[in-house]
C-alpha cells in the first residue's frame, strides 16, 4: 500500500492502530469537505460520469433491443432507448424527457452530489457494525431490496455514511471500485412500461482516491488531474443506483420474489456479454479485510444499504448521540476541521436483557454471532384481531461479544 493510502488510514485510527469514532468522525468532515471543494466544476469528474453513463446506458439499450428479456410490445426500436434511460436515470430520480447526450445526464448527476454533499448528516460506521451489514447483506436476494420501506427503514432522508475502511468490489467487466462512503437521498424515480412514479432512494458509491486499488490508469490520472488545477476529490463519485422505497415487493411471496431475483440475474449476464468489449483481468492487488466482494449481477450496492437500513432500524445497531461526538469529532483546537453537530456513530447495539429461563430448562449458549436471512412470519396484531404476513431480517443473532460468523468465514468484531 502507498504512502498517501497509509496516511489516510492512520487519520481514522489512533496510534496503536485501532478504530476510534473521534478519529474517523474527523477523517469524515475532512473528506467530506475536500470532496466539496474538488468537486464542482472538475472536468475530470464529468468525463468520468458522462463516461461511465454512456456505456451503461449503450448496453442496457442493445440488450433490451435484442434479447427478448423485455417484452416491447411490438413497439418502434426508439422505445428500447427510453427504457433504458428510466432504468438508469429514472430509477435515479431524472424528469424525463431525457438527455440526449451523456455529458448532460452527468452534468446532473453531479448536481445532485453537489446537494448530498451540503445537506447530508454525516455518519461514521465502527468496524464492528460494518462487519455485520456486510455480513447481512450477503444473505440478501435482488428482490428483497425491492421490500424497503424508506419511511420506516432510512434513518434520514439525506446521509452520508464513511466505512471504516474501503470495500473492495469486484464489477462484472473485472475491475475493482474500493468502496470507502455510500450517500443516499430521497428522490421520486420516473419509471415506464407503464408509466409511473414511485418513491425512491438514491443511493450514490464514493471510490477512495487513495485506496489499496492503484493500478497505473488511475496513478497517471490522478496526477494529471492535479497537474491541471483540477485534483481528483477524495471521495471520487463512482456509480448512482435508484432503489424503490415503498415496500412495493413486501407483500409477495418467497416464490414470486426468488421469481424476480432470477429474472434480474439473467439480465445482468445478459449485461456482462454486452459489456466483454471493455472486461478487464482481476489484478491481485487490493483487499479489504473480509475479501473482495464479487458483484456479477451489480446488485452489492442495494443489498448493503438495504441491510444498513434494515439493522438500524431493528436495533441490532445504534446511533450515538450527535451532542456526544461533536465536540471531540471536529477535533476542538483544529482550525482545518469544521464542527458539524450533526455527525453521528453508528456501532453495534448491546443486547437487550432477556427474561430468566423457566426453573429446569436449560439454557442455550452460543459462542458466535451469525446474520439471519430475511424472513416472513405471521404476526398477530391485537388491534386488527388478525394475523397478517410480514418480512423480517436481516439480522444478526448471537451474543454481542462473539465473533460473527458467515460461511466459512469468521469476522472478528469489537463492540
Amino acid at each position: 500500500m502507498g504512502k498517501a493510502s497509509r496516511g489516510k488510514k492512520e487519520r481514522g485510527r489512533d496510534k496503536t492502530g485501532q478504530w476510534t469514532a473521534t478519529g474517523a468522525a474527523r477523517a469524515a468532515h475532512r473528506l467530506r469537505e475536500q470532496t466539496r471543494q474538488t468537486l464542482t466544476g472538475n472536468p475530470w469528474v464529468q468525463m468520468t460520469l458522462a463516461s461511465n453513463m454512456n456505456n451503461v446506458v449503450a448496453e442496457l439499450h442493445a440488450v433490451l433491443a435484442n434479447s427478448g428479456l423485455i417484452d416491447l410490445g411490438g413497439q418502434p426500436e426508439g422505445i428500447a432507448r427510453d427504457a433504458a434511460m428510466s432504468m438508469t436515470l429514472g430509477k435515479q430520480g431524472y424528469r424525463p424527457p431525457w438527455p440526449r447526450v451523456a455529458g448532460e445526464a452527468a452534468t446532473w448527476q453531479i448536481r445532485q452530489i453537489e446537494k448530498l454533499l451540503r445537506q447530508a448528516e454525516l455518519l461514521v460506521i465502527s468496524p464492528a457494525a460494518h462487519a455485520a451489514v456486510m455480513a447481512a447483506a450477503a444473505t440478501l436476494d435482488t428482490a428483497d431490496i425491492s421490500t424497503l420501506d424508506r419511511d420506516r427503514d432510512v434513518l434520514v432522508p439525506t446521509g452520508l455514511l464513511v466505512l471504516p475502511e474501503p470495500i473492495v468490489v469486484v464489477n462484472r467487466t473485472g475491475t475493482l471500485s474500493d468502496t470507502r462512503a455510500f450517500g443516499w437521498q430521497f428522490i421520486t424515480q420516473h419509471q415506464m412500461l407503464p408509466t409511473a412514479q414511485y418513491p425512491g432512494v438514491l443511493v450514490t458509491t464514493f471510490m477512495d482516491r487513495d485506496g489499496p486499488v492503484q493500478p497505473a490508469g488511475w496513478r497517471q490520472a490522478v496526477s494529471q488531474a492535479r497537474a491541471t488545477g483540477s485534483p481528483v476529490p477524495p471521495l471520487m463519485p463512482d456509480g448512482m443506483y435508484g432503489m424503490r422505497g415503498d415496500a412495493c415487493l413486501a407483500e409477495e411471496s418467497t416464490e414470486t420474489l426468488a421469481d424476480l431475483s432470477e429474472h434480474h440475474r439473467q439480465m445482468q449476464r445478459a449485461l456482462t456479454q454486452a459489456s466483454q468489449w471493455r472486461a478487464e483481468p482481476v489484478p491481485e492487488t487490493g483487499e479489504w479485510g473480509g475479501g473482495r466482494v464479487e458483484d456479477p449481477y451489480d446488485d452489492f450496492v442495494g443489498r448493503y444499504m438495504f441491510a444498513f437500513f434494515r439493522l438500524n432500524s431493528q436495533g441490532i445497531t445504534a446511533v450515538s448521540s450527535p451532542g456526544a461526538t461533536a465536540g471531540t469529532a471536529a477535533g476542538i483546537g483544529d482550525a482545518s476541521v469544521p464542527r458539524d453537530p450533526d455527525v453521528r456513530v453508528i456501532r453495534l447495539a448491546a443486547p437487550s436483557p432477556r427474561p430468566s429461563d423457566p426453573a429446569g430448562e436449560t439454557k442455550r449458549v452460543y459462542q458466535h454471532r451469525w446474520p439471519v436471512r430475511m424472513h416472513k412470519v405471521r404476526q398477530w396484531y391485537p388491534s386488527r384481531q388478525e394475523h397478517r404476513v410480514i418480512w423480517r431480517g436481516p439480522f444478526i443473532k448471537g451474543p454481542a461479544d462473539a465473533p460473527l460468523m458467515m460461511g466459512e468465514k469468521v469476522y472478528l468484531v469489537d463492540s
